[in-house]
């Protein structure tokens, strides 16, 4: 049975005169729900600015505050937004920070009358304080209010806010887990393979890093084509190949993962025509 057109209406942009925080007064108390990295690291940001935090509190707390921001795991968002909507004094607005969550996960909330938002900081949260200023930050309302409130927010962090539709909080999140997470797999990878040279992990990561940051640099400035280097690029099969043998002799499980990034390398080669072919020997 479909569900009727109007439950998460909220779910799609909202109307371009929200598209601003201009003028929007900044709540005088935000309430922060979740004692984990990005919890700790909001409600300290936050309070940096000057503005009043209540928080960060333990799931089961309430927040005294007309906003309030749930930092806890997408699964428990639903469940910690039923609880603060079930409280004497339910919040004017409510919003989560995760980037795959659609808001209507915040419906408990909205039901006893919030006006609900999301807010994510696309930035990673490891326990060190990262800097906010200049971070790219996803917004969603369910209404001009909230989506400005979102925005106010997010620029007071120093962010730049941007509006993400519901339908595409998906891709969005999966391109942040790319360019994240799976490089800090890929490191681990690298970790793996360097110890079969002889380096312990914090000599290869010493060693690694200056060229992985300049490798980014290189791709952020000028794009992924312009950035590729290496045997793969320049059609080296035989080191290709040596290569292939260490990686199988270092750690045999990682095999499938060196031959989808050589193909994936091999198709980004070709997009210049600038690189030749590498014609492995099967």
């Amino acid at each position: 049975m479909s569900e009727p057109e109007t439950r998460y209406a909220y779910d799609t942009p909202v109307a371009s005169a929200a598209s601003s925080a201009d003028g929007f007064a900044m709540p005088q108390v935000v309430g922060v729900i979740g004692c984990g990295r990005v919890g700790t690291a909001l409600a300290a940001a936050l309070g940096a600015t000057g503005t009043a935090v209540d928080g960060p509190l333990g799931r089961d707390e309430s927040a005294s505050a007309e906003t309030v921001l749930l930092c806890v795991p997408d699964a428990q968002i639903a469940a910690v937004a039923a609880t603060l909507a079930a409280g004497s004094a339910p919040a004017r607005f409510v919003g989560h920070v995760s980037g795959a969550t659609p808001l209507s996960e915040l419906e408990p909330a909205r039901r006893a009358g919030a006006e609900v938002f999301g807010l994510h900081p696309l930035q990673t949260f490891s326990g060190d304080e990262p800097s906010l200023a200049g971070v790219g930050c996803a917004i969603a309302g369910s209404s001009p209010a909230a989506l400005a409130l979102a925005r106010a927010l997010a620029e007071r962090l120093g962010m730049v806010a941007f509006e993400i539709d519901h339908g595409r909080r998906a891709s969005y999140h999966a391109a942040a887990s790319i360019a994240s997470n799976f490089l800090v797999t890929l490191e681990a990878a690298a970790e793996a393979v360097a110890a079969d040279a002889g380096f312990a992990p914090g000599e290869a990561r010493a060693l690694l890093a200056p060229l992985v940051r300049q490798t980014v640099e290189n791709w952020a400035a000028r794009g992924p084509e312009a950035a590729l280097t290496g045997p793969v690029a320049r059609g080296d099969a035989p080191t290709v190949a040596a290569q292939r043998s260490a990686v199988t002799e270092a750690d045999p499980l990682l095999l499938p993962l060196f031959e989808a990034l050589v193909e994936r390398t091999q198709a980004l080669a070709a997009r210049t025509g600038e690189h030749a072919p590498l014609e492995v020997a099967a």
